[in-house]
């Protein structure tokens, strides 16, 4: 087979077979229908040939293990997808499901192929189909290596996980000439959906890569720590952990005022093995850290707020991108540690009117939902409904911990006392008094004593033992089986 690689290389991207062989191990590829052929009439297509009809699609194995894989060529007819292109993927999804091994795709395509008419959209459709029966039984990867416009990015929006690559990414439902002539606005194609676009605003990708080379090696880290179909029982890998020296970071990661902010991720790094946290969506809703890591060498998935982000105070965006992460996990059967330093849900007419409620709520449905092994540690805020919200014991978490100076309640001691004592507050008279309720109210319903006490609290313990106690919850934790089990066909989250 003849490929056109110049024209490829000549935009600074590789070509479509060039990304399929560097993605697999050497010499795995099998290419399956490279004979297929468009069966188009219209608008002189009876005339063109169309090799593969425009997409690469195969088997390999990376790192040892079978995946599934399709690359678009952009070079043959602008990688369009026509009706046989559509079922080639569809087909390949098929067997990938039948096989139990990850599908990856990468995109780099034009769009429909208009001379098909309602034939490319029966293929875009087979393939939409094709993508859902795979969710959550294998994983699904999409790789933006190029153009990725109109209907073609909902194929991508329903697998697990999306790359994209610094000026070369480009995902939009309209394109550029579409939004000027509707909207008689001028935008280029990477103001509108470029990779940082998709990274930091619309959280779309997970991933924002520098070159092609970075992105097919964080797919290849990926997969390390992922089952490949559902389960899938992956044996532990090899770690390490530098216990004294993560025992004296932890001890000190706390600021001195509860309001001050710090890195939530220094403290993962301080409990799962040594540089085996990988984060997810690093760009988009800073204010909660999703991503995997190891304990022992077995992963688990890791969602904590993270305080010098937004405070770690929760909104629509952080909800969603939570409860996803939480629904894969889930899917997966991949354990789940929970760190919670949270003031609450964002107040305001702004995350209000764009549901605030209704983002909330998925991640309150999606931590119920999920019956894989569930500890929390909350090391210091944990306030009103989003104290509930991020895996409380009342959402089905089976371990539950708090570091000595955590803070458990409806609300801060300041916002309580003036609710409580609103008139006295306003009695330069009645100071003393309210100081006196201030601690009051901190000694008697902040500390996690109070909560350890009504059973809500499976401990207190203290931040340098955090790591001991995860690793021994999660041995405990192995082979969990949820008894709790009501008939129904699913239950309906409120998307």
């Amino acid at each position: 087979m003849e490929y056109n690689l110049q024209k490829q290389h000549d935009k600074g991207k590789l070509h479509a077979i060039e990304r399929i062989n560097t993605l697999v191990d050497p010499g795995s590829f099998m290419e399956i229908y490279s004979g297929v052929k468009h069966n188009c009439t219209s608008f002189g297509m009876d005339k063109k040939e169309i090799p593969y009809d425009g997409v690469i699609t195969g088997f390999g194995t990376i790192r040892g293990r079978k995946i599934a894989i399709y690359s678009q060529d952009f070079t043959v007819q602008g990688g369009s997808l026509g009706k046989m292109h559509g079922d080639k993927i569809a087909e390949l999804i098929s067997k990938a499901i039948d096989s139990r091994c990850p599908v990856i795709g990468i995109n780099d395509s034009g769009g429909a192929r208009i001379q098909e008419g309602v034939n490319a959209l029966a293929g875009y459709g087979n393939l939409f189909y094709q993508n859902v029966r795979a969710s959550g039984y294998i994983p699904q990867i999409s790789i933006i290596a190029g153009p990725c416009a109109g209907g073609a990015v909902y194929s991508p929006g329903i697998t697990d996980f999306i790359f994209t690559i610094d000026k070369i990414s480009y995902m939009f439902i309209t394109g550029p000439k579409v939004v000027k002539s509707v909207m008689f606005m001028d935008i280029s194609e990477e103001e509108l959906g470029g990779g940082a676009v998709h990274s930091q605003k619309s959280g779309v990708t997970h991933f924002r890569c520098v070159d092609e080379h970075d992105c097919y090696d964080r797919v290849k880290r990926l997969l390390d720590y992922i089952p490949h179909y559902y389960g899938d029982k992956r044996a532990s890998a090899s770690f390490s952990y530098e216990a004294e020296g993560k025992a004296n970071a932890i001890a000190r990661l706390l600021p001195e005022r509860s309001t001050q902010g710090y890195d939530m991720k220094k403290v993962i790094e301080c409990i799962v093995d040594d540089e085996s946290f990988f984060e997810i969506a690093s760009e988009f809703a800073v204010n909660v850290i999703i991503g995997f890591g190891r304990i022992e060498g077995r992963t688990i998935g890791v969602i904590a707020n993270n305080p010098s982000g937004l405070g770690g105070i929760m909104d629509c965006d952080a909800s969603d991108k939570a409860a996803r992460f939480v629904r894969y996990c889930d899917a997966y059967d991949i354990p789940l540690l929970t760190l919670v330093d949270i003031p609450g849900f964002i107040p305001g007419p702004q995350e209000e009117q764009k549901g605030i409620i209704r983002h909330g709520a998925k991640l309150i449905y999606a931590y119920s939902e999920a019956t894989v092994p569930k500890v929390t540690v909350i090391t210091r805020k944990a306030y009103g409904g989003a104290y509930i919200a991020m895996c409380s014991k009342h959402l089905g978490a089976d371990f539950v911990y708090a570091w000595p100076n955590a803070e458990i309640a409806v609300m801060g001691a300041e916002g309580a006392i003036q609710i409580l004592y609103a008139k006295q507050l306003k009695d330069p008279s009645q100071q003393t008094l309210v100081e006196e309720k201030l601690k009051e109210y901190r000694e008697t319903i902040m500390n996690p004593k109070t909560a350890a006490e009504c059973g809500y609290i499976s401990e207190v313990i203290d931040p340098v033992k955090t790591r001991e106690r995860v690793v021994k919850s999660f041995n405990f934790l192995d082979g969990k089986h949820s008894t709790d089990c009501i008939i129904k066909k699913h239950g309906n989250i409120p998307l």
